[in-house]
C-alpha cells in the first residue's frame, strides 16, 4: 500500500460516522481490499427502526458505562453494519483491512476474527482489553492509527 493510504481510509470513516445515530459515540467503518472501498457503516438503529436520535437511549439514562451490556443497546455497531451491507450485496471481505474511528469492541471483534479480515485500523480507543486479546490470539494485525 502507498504511503498515505491509510489517512486517506480514515478520513473517509470520519465521514461516514457523521452519519452515526447514537447519542454517545459516532462511529463509522469501512473494509477494504486492493486499496478499494468494499463496504461502509456507521453505528446506530437496524434499517427501519426508530433510532436513539427519536427515542433516547436506555444506557445513557441508566449511566451504562462504555463497554459494558452491550444487549441493552438498540443499534447496530459501524464494523457490524460494514460487515452485513458486504453480505447484503454479495461482495467478500476475505482478507480485507477494516479501518474503523474507535478500537472494537469484543462483540465487533469475535465477528471480525470469523469474516477473514486480517487488519483492523483503529483510532480512538475503547475500554475493552479482551477484543485486544482475541485480535492478538486470532493474528489479526492492528495497527492504532495516530
Amino acid at each position: 500500500m502507498r504511503p498515505g493510504w491509510d489517512q486517506y481510509f480514515m478520513d473517509i470513516t470520519k465521514v461516514v460516522a457523521s452519519r452515526a445515530t447514537c447519542l454517545r459515540r459516532k462511529v463509522g467503518a469501512l473494509l477494504v481490499k486492493d486499496n478499494h472501498i468494499l463496504a461502509s457503516g456507521y453505528n446506530g438503529a437496524p434499517a427501519g427502526l426508530k433510532h436513539c436520535l427519536e427515542i433516547g437511549c436506555l444506557r445513557q439514562e441508566h449511566n451504562i458505562p462504555s463497554g459494558e451490556r452491550h444487549e441493552l443497546c438498540r443499534g447496530l455497531h459501524a464494523e457490524q453494519n460494514a460487515i452485513i451491507q458486504a453480505a447484503v450485496h454479495a461482495v467478500a471481505i476475505k482478507g480485507a483491512t477494516l479501518y474503523v474511528t474507535h478500537q472494537p469492541c469484543v462483540l465487533c471483534a469475535k465477528m471480525i476474527i470469523n469474516a477473514g479480515i486480517v487488519k483492523v485500523v483503529f483510532a480512538g480507543s475503547y475500554p475493552d482489553e479482551r477484543s485486544l486479546d482475541m485480535f492478538k490470539e486470532a493474528g489479526v494485525k492492528l495497527i492504532h492509527f495516530t
